[in-house]
């Protein structure tokens, strides 16, 4: 995956911040995985304050900016510019996307933060990982946790993987303008459990902006956002949804698997509904709700 020749976006879009850091009820990699069970992708399965209440409410955000403008040569190679230039081909994909559903599109707030972040579902820590808080429609990651995507789960990492990751939040932020974050029970568990038809749904929102990011065209520069994805970069993003399935990360933190307690899905849903999102490219394909079988 690259980023087209003569693309640029202006900055501003991105915030950024260093807070205090703090620390989480239980420490260390048990506790992460706690976390990421219950809101890794997405907190679109319960109140993400019900565990974010656990850290210490020592933190307050420092060094407040934004991610200034970048080229597509910058995006190819600079996190932060990789962001940004994603959030505003998201933008532009969901833009139409929405409308065409007769939606009229609202922008969510991007934050990147390091260490940690007040947010109006409580506080965060790097290790909470990535989620969308619906209070304040806003999308929230540190960017270094991609690095833990791969040394700790095992995906393969890749510029895709990072970009499947954010895709896949702003799906939420896409279901909380279409009511699905009000409509369905997120307090339930289970592998037919509306939370894991609402994760698998912002797993397909997340594959129909990819399958559609080489021919999205950047208004304000007149080029795509990205050059044709080829299979090689493809894989990275399923890479990444296998090292997030829930039966994955069960395994790996208990040596045991127990689909009674799933709140996103197995790695084989999750890169199935993905690749639903991807080739069809429809919002009616991605309708995990009406699915007999997810």
């Amino acid at each position: 995956m690259s980023f087209s020749e003569g693309g640029r976006v202006e900055g501003g879009r991105v915030r950024t911040g260093r807070g205090r850091r703090t620390a989480i009820a239980g420490g260390g990699l048990g506790g992460l995985v706690v976390l990421l069970l219950a809101i890794f992708l997405g907190g679109g399965n319960i109140d993400p304050s019900q565990l974010l209440s656990a850290i210490d409410e020592g933190s307050r955000p420092t060094d407040e900016g934004t991610i200034g403008a970048c080229t597509a040569e910058q995006a190819n190679t600079d996190r932060e510019c990789r962001l940004s230039f994603t959030a505003n081909a998201l933008d532009t994909y969901w833009g139409g996307t929405l409308r065409a559903q007769g939606i009229e599109p609202v922008l969510p707030e991007v934050h990147s933060f390091t260490d940690s972040v007040q947010t109006a579902c409580g506080d965060a820590t790097s290790s909470t990982g990535p989620f969308y808080c619906p209070p304040d429609q806003t999308i929230y990651l540190d960017l270094g946790f991609f690095d833990l995507l791969s040394s700790q789960f095992g995906a393969t990492g890749g510029p895709l993987a990072e970009m499947y990751v954010i895709a896949h939040e702003y799906g939420h932020h896409v279901q909380q303008l279409t009511g699905v974050m009000d409509t369905a029970d997120r307090t339930g568990t289970g592998a037919d459990s509306d939370s894991v038809r609402v994760e698998l749904q912002a797993d397909c929102y997340a594959g129909m902006w990819t399958g559609d990011a080489a021919s999205t065209v950047d208004p304000d520069t007149g080029v795509t956002y990205l050059d044709p994805i080829t299979p090689e970069q493809l894989a990275q993003a399923l890479s990444a949804a296998q090292a997030v399935g829930d039966d994955h990360i069960q395994q790996q933190a208990t040596g045991g698997v127990s689909p009674d307690t799933w709140t996103h899905g197995s790695s084989e849903q999750r890169q199935r509904w993905f690749t639903t999102g991807y080739e069809q490219g429809t919002m009616a394909a991605c309708d995990t709700f009406a699915a007999g079988t997810l």
